[in-house]
């Protein structure tokens, strides 16, 4: 038995442990890797109001980085889904979270009141990330093929 399942509440030795444990691992990385995929696609369908969102932000050369938004998402929430280069798909999700966050959902000025749902989310799913880029994709998936 892996030594990642050792510890784990109701440990088994008949294998039923470890599939309880990669099903799971399977389960979150596909929630994880739709939330992104979807956020993707919708950016590509409603690409200027996205933009024009980004622009009213400060951001310049909005649509150059939203390209790269849409990029990161999209390519990256389909890796994860995959389970295909999961841990380097995880870094760049997690590493595109951290200035989104801090920039589109500040829990700090005129709408913080409003962001703070949003941030404290986004830092759930950088949590998320990292356990993904720390302990991989997990049996089921590409990158174990």
């Amino acid at each position: 038995m892996n030594t990642l399942y050792r510890n784990l509440p109701l440990s088994r030795s008949d294998g039923s442990q470890e599939t309880l444990v990669n099903a799971t691992l399977l389960a979150g990385r596909v929630g994880l890797g739709l939330l992104f995929a979807v956020s993707g696609f919708g950016k590509i369908t409603g690409f200027a109001g996205t933009a024009g969102y980004m622009a009213s932000k400060g951001m310049p050369f909005a649509e150059v980085l939203l390209v790269g938004a849409i990029a990161v998402e999209l390519i990256g929430g389909l890796m994860l889904i995959a389970g295909f280069k999961a841990r380097w798909a995880a870094l760049a999700i997690a590493a595109f979270l951290v200035p989104t966050t801090l920039i589109f959902h500040s829990p700090v000025g005129p709408e913080a009141q409003a962001q703070m749902t949003q941030f404290l989310k986004n830092l759930s799913i950088l949590g998320g990330m990292l356990y993904v880029a720390v302990f991989g994709a997990g049996a089921w998936s590409a990158d174990r093929r």
